[in-house]
């Protein structure tokens, strides 16, 4: 009997999820979703009032955003790094493969709280994972196409591997950022 190897590749990116990321977030305040740990941090913000000229999104907030990237590249705020999981790494690839609505940096509507953005990732993770378990085992060999770009031929397990990586390398900076902000305002309270 062989290996299922679409259960193997969901659990190790649910089992991050379950055990270490979504229990992480909880509890996630504004003031934690926006504390800049450095200055000059990228972040969402409100419309107009961007920290980069090619900031981007449809609705009141935007993304600090810029092409090609700064070198060091900015630190980034946790609203940032939640809004690149759920828009870069899994609403985007939602869309090109499972069906779902259009998502890019320019036309997503980026929350302004920390419960908005959790409630945007926990949908975009369901749909996620809905769409890599109906892929089944076969599904996982084919190619991921042109939404992939020069990837279009490297097979979607490929890609799924790639955003396992993808949201525990970003969950586990988040879970970092909300360390430092407990011990920052630890160690600024007399």
């Amino acid at each position: 009997m062989g290996l299922d190897w679409n259960l193997h590749l969901r659990e190790q990116l649910d089992h991050h999820w379950r055990v270490q990321l979504r229990p992480g977030l909880d509890g996630l305040t504004d003031g934690e979703y926006f504390w800049e740990p450095a200055p000059g941090a990228w972040s969402v913000r409100p419309r107009g009032t961007a920290a980069t000229a090619m900031a981007a999104g449809a609705g009141d907030f935007t993304i600090d955003w810029e092409y090609p990237e700064p070198s060091p590249p900015p630190v980034t705020t946790i609203a940032w790094r939640l809004g690149h999981i759920i828009v870069g790494v899994l609403g985007a690839r939602v869309a090109a493969h499972f069906g779902g609505p259009p998502t890019d940096y320019g036309s997503f509507r980026y929350a302004g709280t920390a419960t908005e953005a959790l409630a945007q990732l926990d949908a975009a993770y369901a749909a996620w994972s809905a769409g890599v378990t109906a892929l089944g085992v076969d599904g996982l060999q084919h190619p991921c196409g042109p939404a992939e770009g020069p990837y279009a031929e490297e097979s979607l397990a490929t890609l799924v591997l790639h955003i396992n990586r993808e949201v525990i390398h970003h969950g586990a900076e988040i879970l970092l950022l909300r360390d430092l902000f407990r011990h920052d305002r630890q160690r600024s309270t007399p």
